[in-house]
């Protein structure tokens, strides 16, 4: 029966590593015929490197101590190429407890090697570009921020030597130019707190509890003139970065906060289920709501659905809650329609 398998390489071995048998799949990966083998030393399929370090009969050994050997690298076929094997070596005894040979089993897994190794090298490439762009944001944030510095100085001095000089429109005229440069700041602030998420931390047990009793204390003067209710209760400890979570958390109450309905008490409600692979999290308010077209653009950075007089921000908060969500391995998306509240669910994985 095991002549037929062909996705498999079997071969009998005897106590010195000899061939004695194999199958069509031995025949199909290694590309010789049984007469070319048979009898032969299994050595002839791997790397000289491997004979010189005698890689085969260490193998055997272990096979001898433990009752088998387990191992993958690069085997030879008859035409001189490579494949990547997985092998499994098993010595088998007589009813006497005697050792009569090795049974070696050998799955080609070249196409999965090449790629996995095209995927380490794809995101060794996109490790050394995030850090290129990461310090591009720190060089051209910091260059920026440099004249918006003089312009805000430059502001206050015409301010304080035109004072009384500078008539209502000039006056309305600094105003636009100093809320500009303020707003230029805030941008690229929010674009190097963009880039740093995740950097250099180290993940630990937070408890999602007292994550919010802090976010509620940080947000204690937006949440009591509006008569704010935060629901919650027996939220999990988690595993992630403490930080980047309570900026998470932060940021979706604040965005509940801020598109509240007008004369309406906002009510945020925030629950957890456990998945498979970790936690899934709602936080559902009574807001103004989102429309169908607008909900993949919400968590695109810098983007806004309102006026800057309608709703003040930077476009960046959403932004910052997908970033962290995909730190800890999980995603994020939105129920929600105009008039309706929205409702926010995301996913923690166990790190």
């Amino acid at each position: 029966m095991f002549e037929d398998i062909d996705d498999y390489a079997i071969i009998f071995l005897d106590r010195e590593g000899n061939i004695d048998s194999w199958n069509a799949g031995a025949e199909k990966i290694k590309g010789y015929t049984s007469n070319e083998v048979l009898g032969k030393n299994f050595r002839i399929f791997y790397t000289q490197e491997d004979i010189i370090n005698q890689k085969p009969e260490k193998l055997i050994n272990e096979a001898i101590r433990n009752g088998k050997a387990l191992d993958e690298g690069w085997r030879v076929c008859k035409n001189g190429l490579r494949f990547w094997g997985s092998i499994r070596i098993t010595a088998l005894y007589n009813d006497h407890e005697e050792l009569i040979g090795f049974s070696k089993i050998t799955r080609d897994l070249t196409e999965k090697f090449n790629a996995q190794s095209a995927i380490e090298k794809y995101m060794q490439k996109l490790e050394i570009q995030n850090k290129e762009l990461e310090q591009f944001v720190y060089i051209a944030s910091h260059d920026l921020q440099e004249p918006l510095l003089t312009v805000s100085s430059f502001i206050d001095l015409l301010k304080e030597e035109y004072s009384g000089a500078i008539d209502p429109t000039g006056e309305m005229y600094l105003s636009f130019i100093a809320q500009s440069t303020e707003r230029m700041r805030s941008l690229i602030k929010g674009l190097l707190d963009y880039a740093r998420l995740g950097k250099k931390k180290e993940v630990g047990m937070v408890d999602c509890n007292a994550l919010i009793e802090e976010v509620k204390i940080d947000l204690f003067s937006i949440i009591e003139p509006c008569g704010a209710k935060i629901v919650y209760r027996n939220l999990p400890v988690v595993k992630g970065f403490a930080t980047e979570l309570r900026l998470l958390f932060q940021n979706l109450i604040s965005n509940s906060l801020k598109f509240r309905k007008k004369d309406v008490s906002p009510v945020i409600r925030i629950s957890a289920q456990p998945t498979r692979q970790g936690w899934q999290f709602s936080v559902t308010d009574n807001g103004i709501g989102i429309e169908d077209r607008f909900k993949e653009r919400i968590f695109v950075i810098f983007q806004r659905l309102h006026n800057r007089t309608d709703y003040e921000g930077n476009g960046i908060g959403l932004a910052h809650c997908k970033k962290i969500i995909e730190l800890h391995g999980g995603k994020i998306s939105v129920e929600s329609s105009p008039g309706n509240g929205s409702s926010f669910h995301f996913t923690l994985n166990l790190l």
